[in-house]
């Protein structure tokens, strides 16, 4: 039921401890997450690696925590709908808490490695859980402002992450992260489980079956559809970005770009996008029309990233923050996923598709590698943009509306 735009309208829920223990797992979530990708060059180095070794270590524990990430998202959803939302915001800032204070005293590269896989598998269980128990606690007119704010909260942890990594040597932000994370779990102890759940689990519906989301074409489609809309958000995230370095030296930019840098400005901007996208779609009373905007205001910027001209690090920078903005629909499209499917299906379908779209760069970033001998960075970068946005497009274009839908039924 929607409220009619004369109604006054409370917003005493979003400030309900539930959210607010969301917003603050997912910034520890994303501080944890992006803090091996800072730290990744002067950890190594001081682990005794040539700068060959580091590139090659380096990118073998990244794909270590990704891997974690995507066995994560399903054995983290698959318990969400089988034990509740709150088993896995326990179970998940327990494994990710510890696993980052580990790596704070780590001495080897292949212990370093298992660690960040045990992180990656506990850091994939946060946001999809957070949003799944928002969705489904707050009232239907309110659940895009709740997401946002998760979101937005969250997000700024990769500032966050930026600034202590130029303040504190990187063992010290490992125990920082773990810290954090375990501060929190002192306030997880104290928020309910969703209504809906409780309710879900007094019946014989079958919970949590992973595989059923892959039964019936109507159904996989919807699954495919939800992944598909969050293409460009991870296209400017984990290519346009993290290679920012290398799109400036093509751009001629004299200055040496830093990724790290491009990294940290792209989430300033996705905090106010996430914000903004919340609020646009609470106007236009519509998750489709609200994301269409972003996803088109992105492909903007992401052409004049690519081909505007560019010709100073500032300039660069600024667009950076520009193209953060555009994606900052990130809790919008989670939002969508969590009210596109019944309650014994929520969180499985949920939380493995935000891990499966942040390791769709387990693609796009070879593929993109792959074409840059023939037909050079910009180039590269302008394909695998396009097929990233016609996907996004195409899914949203072929997605129903979910603003205002009822969530209390069962797949």
């Amino acid at each position: 039921m929607q409220t009619s735009p004369t109604q006054p309208v409370s917003l005493r829920p979003l400030f309900a401890l539930p959210v607010i223990v969301a917003a603050l797992g997912y910034f520890v979530d994303v501080y944890d997450l992006l803090l091996f990708n800072i730290v990744r060059v002067p950890s190594l180095k001081e682990l005794g690696l040539s700068e060959a070794d580091i590139s090659l270590t380096g990118g073998k524990i990244l794909n270590f925590q990704q891997a974690g990430l995507l066995l994560g998202g399903i054995l983290w959803g698959i318990l969400g709908d089988k034990r509740g939302r709150l088993s896995v915001l326990f179970g998940s800032i327990i494994t990710y808490s510890l696993a980052n204070i580990a790596c704070g005293w780590v001495h080897d590269p292949q212990v370093y490695a298992i660690l960040r896989f045990v992180a990656g598998l506990g850091l994939a269980g946060e946001l999809g859980a957070g949003i799944t128990l928002v969705s489904e606690i707050l009232p239907p007119h309110l659940r895009g402002y709740g997401s946002s704010l998760v979101a937005s909260v969250g997000l700024l942890g990769a500032v966050v992450a930026y600034f202590t990594v130029t303040l504190f040597d990187w063992r010290t932000t490992y125990f920082i992260g773990g810290s954090l994370g375990l501060g929190l779990l002192i306030l997880r102890v104290s928020v309910f489980e969703s209504g809906m759940f409780k309710r879900v689990q007094q019946t014989g519906v079958v919970r949590g079956n992973f595989w059923a989301l892959f039964q019936g074409g109507e159904r996989l489609l919807r699954y495919l559809r939800c992944m598909g809309l969050a293409l460009p958000t991870y296209l400017v995230i984990g290519i346009l970005a993290t290679f920012g370095n290398e799109f400036g030296k093509a751009l001629g930019i004299t200055e040496a770009i830093q990724p790290g840098r491009c990294v940290m400005f792209t989430y300033v901007g996705t905090v106010v996008g996430d914000l903004t996208s919340g609020l646009l779609s609470q106007y236009l009373q519509s998750r489709r029309k609200a994301i269409g905007l972003m996803m088109s205001l992105t492909f903007v910027f992401v052409v004049i990233y690519l081909f505007g001209g560019i010709n100073s690090s500032g300039a660069f920078y600024a667009i950076c923050v520009a193209m953060g903005f555009g994606i900052g629909y990130i809790a919008m499209f989670l939002t969508i996923t969590a009210e596109s499917f019944g309650t014994n299906l929520r969180a499985t379908a949920t939380t493995s598709v935000a891990n499966n779209v942040r390791a769709t760069t387990l693609l796009t970033i070879p593929a993109f590698q792959a074409m840059k001998p023939s037909l050079g960075v910009l180039e590269a970068g302008a394909v695998v943009t396009f097929f990233c946005f016609a996907i996004g497009y195409w899914s949203l274009a072929t997605m129903e509306e979910t603003f205002g839908k009822e969530l209390d039924y069962s797949e």
